[in-house]
């Protein structure tokens, strides 16, 4: 008769458990993205200006949906990989501003170009559409620079449903392998 290790397979069966458990989490986390993809879609046919968010929370509320601030001051200004409306890729001009009061601030994306230099603004009144970060990508750009790409949920990756594949998939390996391992020991016993 052939014996089947006590501990060796509870240990397997737990694991197998908690991979399809994770699979099963991860369906409905794909279920959640696409809602999430679905309301940023809608917020970005919104024409309506929101008040720049207070912290992160509310940022996520009013992604892609137009804002508008005064840059009182500008704390900083760096250029990072950016893309033109165009679809070319060169540099996007990022500044960090000083909001009224002096509390606060929001980084801007006021603009593109295809090439590093530094930009002449020194802030001012910007409109936009909110983007993650939080940043506000200027619409129309700032200081003579041509516009930025609008930002675009579809860009955010939804692959909640091919990390759930994979973790079925690790359970059904560990199976397979435990089962191997079973037959082998038998093999080897007999």
């Amino acid at each position: 008769m052939r014996k089947i290790p006590i501990v060796p397979t509870l240990v397997v069966l737990l694991a197998v458990a908690i991979m399809i458990a994770l699979g099963v989490w991860q369906l409905g986390r794909a279920e959640e993205k696409d809602a999430l993809l679905q309301r940023y879609a809608a917020a970005g046919a919104s024409t309506d200006a929101v008040a720049w968010p207070i912290n992160g929370d509310a940022a996520e509320r009013v992604l892609y949906r137009r804002s508008r601030i005064t840059c009182e001051s500008l704390s900083a200004m760096k250029q990072v990989a950016g893309t033109a409306a165009s679809g070319a890729r060169g540099w996007a001009h990022r500044a960090t501003c000083t909001l009224p009061g002096g509390e606060a601030s929001a980084l801007v994306d006021i603009g593109w170009s295809a090439v590093p230099n530094p930009a002449a603004w020194t802030g001012g009144q910007v409109s936009g559409i909110m983007a993650p970060g939080p940043r506000l990508v200027a619409d129309p750009p700032l200081a003579g620079l041509e516009p930025l790409a609008r930002p675009d949920p579809r860009e955010l990756p939804n692959n909640h449903l091919s990390y759930a594949v994979q973790w079925f998939l690790f359970a059904l390996t560990a199976l397979v392998i435990y089962g191997i391992a079973l037959r082998r020991r038998w093999r080897d016993r007999s």
